[in-house]
């Protein structure tokens, strides 16, 4: 089904389900999704292919510029954000000056936009980079993805690089110590003719468990919105979601819904 990719370094604002007024910096190219990940639900469509087309990442002067040209923009307009937003076509964290970049949002976030929120929405693959991990507690909104306890689920809805390790993520979030977002999110369907659903009780319980691991600051959770690659994948219901985020509340935890 049609999917879509960001053409520019800074998009937006845009009115978030989770985040509320979203000013977007894509760090990737603006004509390929490049990612760690290769979900079959994701609004960006699929992995394309090696060498189908040149990837060329955004400088980190470049993006420093373009975000304080749009920054200046929003000032003189008095069309504040409530959060300044990494997201874009694919996993923002890949960018190799991903940690210096994040020092320059702060600093141009103080300058111009003093009260909005930096989120940065990543897959967790590259946590155990230091220079990385670093970085993420710079910022108000660590969102990190985890859409379920098992392995094999896993695979069939995030498709991961092939050196990715679910037990060493899982690890990896924990250091964090309570300083992180965990997003989930929940689909029903099927792909390569075996069924697709973190919905289940069995889902639910082991995913609550490893929650009670990383202990987050707080846990979003919601469905597709937007067309998927896999055409085969069900939204979830809003009740469903919010019978999920009742387990997670009596957890003890912070749970935002998005249904």
């Amino acid at each position: 089904m049609p999917t879509f990719l960001f053409d520019k370094i800074i998009f937006g604002p845009v009115k978030s389900r989770r985040l509320g007024v979203s000013l977007g910096i894509n760090l990737l190219p603006a004509n390929i999704k490049v990612c760690s990940f290769d979900c079959i639900y994701c609004e960006c469509g699929r992995n394309p292919k090696k060498n189908k087309e040149k990837a060329v990442l955004p400088t980190r002067m470049e993006v420093r510029q373009k975000l304080k040209e749009k920054l200046e923009e929003m000032v003189s307009k008095k069309m504040l954000p409530d959060v300044i937003t990494f997201a874009g076509n694919g996993e923002p964290t890949l960018h190799p000056e991903f940690a210096g970049i994040i020092d320059d949002t702060i600093e141009l976030r103080e300058q111009l936009t003093p009260k909005a929120r930096i989120a940065v929405l990543s897959n967790a693959t590259m946590i155990h980079k230091k220079e990385v991990f670093q970085a993420l507690l710079k910022v108000e909104d660590n969102i990190q993805k985890l859409d379920s306890e098992f392995e094999e689920t896993v695979q069939l809805l995030n498709c991961p690089n092939k050196n990715f390790s679910l037990a060493k993520t899982v690890d990896q979030l924990t250091e964090f110590q309570g300083r992180v977002i965990i997003q989930t999110l929940f689909v029903r369907g099927s792909y390569k003719g075996q069924t697709v659903d973190n919905t289940t009780e069995k889902e639910i319980s082991a995913w609550i468990e490893l929650l009670k691991k990383i202990k987050p600051s707080q846990v979003m959770i919601y469905t597709i919105a937007r067309d998927t690659p896999v055409d085969s994948l069900q939204k979830v219901s809003a009740k469903d979601l919010n019978s999920i985020a009742i387990q997670v509340e009596n957890a003890g935890f912070d749970v935002q819904v998005s249904a």
